[in-house]
């Protein structure tokens, strides 16, 4: 499973002291990105300007501890099947000092030519 290490950002705690919930998904969205990239060798700007387009169609999460100030962080992130083929689940988790702080599965395709599609080296990655 792929891991990045995160740090909270103080500009992210709210003014009760914890993290807003809008910026958990953009921890892992950091990591998603860069598991595509180190993990998968897909460079998510030159996909773009080669012409596919790969985006999100919808995500759940689960928040079970807020981030505070400080706190440090393992992002993870793996692929799984999506029952529809031309889509891929990333599961993600928030760690702190082995707990879980969120959990959430993005549900994502790529466009080509208009196209929903899911790359090779996707499909290959899929957990089994």
């Amino acid at each position: 499973m792929f891991t990045k290490d995160l740090t909270v950002d103080e500009k992210h705690v709210d003014f009760q002291g914890v993290v807003d919930g809008l910026y958990y998904p953009f921890y892992m969205e950091w990591t998603r990105h860069a598991f595509m990239k180190e993990e998968l060798g897909l460079d998510l700007e030159q996909e773009f300007t080669e012409g596919r387009i790969h985006m999100i169609l919808e995500y759940t999460m689960r928040f079970k501890k807020s981030l505070q100030k400080g706190d440090e962080m393992q992002v993870t992130c793996s692929v799984a099947e999506n029952e529809k083929k031309n889509r891929v689940n990333f599961v993600q988790q928030i760690i702190v000092n082995g707990s879980v702080y969120a959990e959430a599965v993005f549900v994502a395709t790529c466009l080509v030519n208009g196209r929903p599609s899911v790359p090779e080296v996707v499909k290959n990655a899929i957990a089994i």
